[in-house]
């Protein structure tokens, strides 16, 4: 007994169609790189800063270290604290958020956020928003050849003890040290807070 093959062709609607490679595979076996993964251009530089700020371009950055906390109505302290200066280059102005914590425990202390506006004429301007409710609209001078920031209450809101609170900022050696004043209806203008800082 012989055996042949059919001849019976098997209908189209039947027949298994072909697997299709993916554009990925088919770029992968034959060598070529998809669009997407072309050769990117240059990097592109980052926006130049707006030139009011340029005067206190030194305090840009994050900002982290140790200080110390002193007054007649209460008890020596130490805290750790960070300070962030940041930049929108569209905007005349510098944002500032910082905050402090026990330095022994760390747990979370005082906090507070606002704005710097430098001016040309050598003053700056700052509102700062406290995390107790109090707020300050201080202004002051620079000095950018040397670093330094000096600024005064012009006004104390929302706090009844408190009259009046000044803050000095100086850059030396990459270290960012200030002192906070602090005057109020018991005790004269005298030191509160003092603090050194090391960019990060």
């Amino acid at each position: 007994m012989s055996f042949q093959q059919s001849s019976t062709k098997v209908p189209r609607e039947q027949r298994v169609p072909k697997s299709r490679v993916p554009d990925q595979e088919k770029n992968r076996k034959s060598g070529r790189r998809p669009r997407e993964m072309a050769a990117a251009g240059p990097p592109t530089q980052p926006p130049a800063p707006h030139p009011s700020v340029a005067p206190l371009l030194f305090l840009l950055g994050k900002w982290r270290g140790e200080g110390e906390g002193t007054f007649p109505t209460i008890n020596p302290f130490r805290y750790g604290e960070e300070i962030l200066f940041s930049h929108n280059p569209s905007k005349p102005v510098i944002s500032y958020t910082q905050k402090t914590w026990k330095a022994a425990s760390g747990e979370p202390m005082h906090a507070e956020s606002g704005y710097w506006r430098p001016t040309p004429d050598g003053s700056v301007e700052v509102v700062i928003a406290q995390s107790t409710g109090l707020v300050e609209v201080q202004k002051g001078s620079y000095d950018a050849e040397n670093k330094t920031v000096t600024l005064q209450s012009e006004l104390v809101g929302n706090a009844s003890k408190v009259k009046q609170i000044t803050r000095a900022f100086k850059m030396v050696d990459g270290e960012l040290s200030y002192v906070v004043q602090m005057a109020t209806i018991t005790n004269s203008l005298q030191p509160h807070l003092k603090a050194l800082l090391k960019r990060i």
